[in-house]
């Protein structure tokens, strides 16, 4: 499994990166256009929502099992989904489970 969520977190990185550098080429670094086309239509209202949601239960679930000495620590992953994506950040941190899981045992 760790090839996969580290072949996922990768992906996850590229894929948003690749619809950002459009953006970024078409309007420049319009950070308030970038934020109305976000919630441009219904639809795309409904998916943002779904992803902020998602990533804040990402948070509280790094950072209480970050209470565990196991796991790993959660500030990359925070960072990670703040810059780059929840696509991103989640199979990194599934990648680091395991990775830390194997060097535990």
């Amino acid at each position: 499994m760790k090839r996969i969520y580290l072949f996922l977190a990768i992906v996850g990185a590229i894929i948003p990166y690749i619809f950002y550098f459009q953006f970024i080429q078409v309007e420049g670094l319009n950070f308030s256009l970038f934020i109305m086309e976000l919630f441009g239509s219904k639809a795309a209202s409904g998916f943002t929502a779904d992803v902020l949601l998602a990533t804040v239960a990402f948070w509280f679930f790094i950072f209480q099992r970050s209470k565990n000495p196991t796991a790993p620590r959660p500030f990359l992953f925070f960072i990670l989904s703040c810059t780059v994506g929840l696509s991103c950040a989640l199979p990194a941190y599934l990648y680091a489970n395991e990775k830390h899981a194997n060097n535990v045992t």
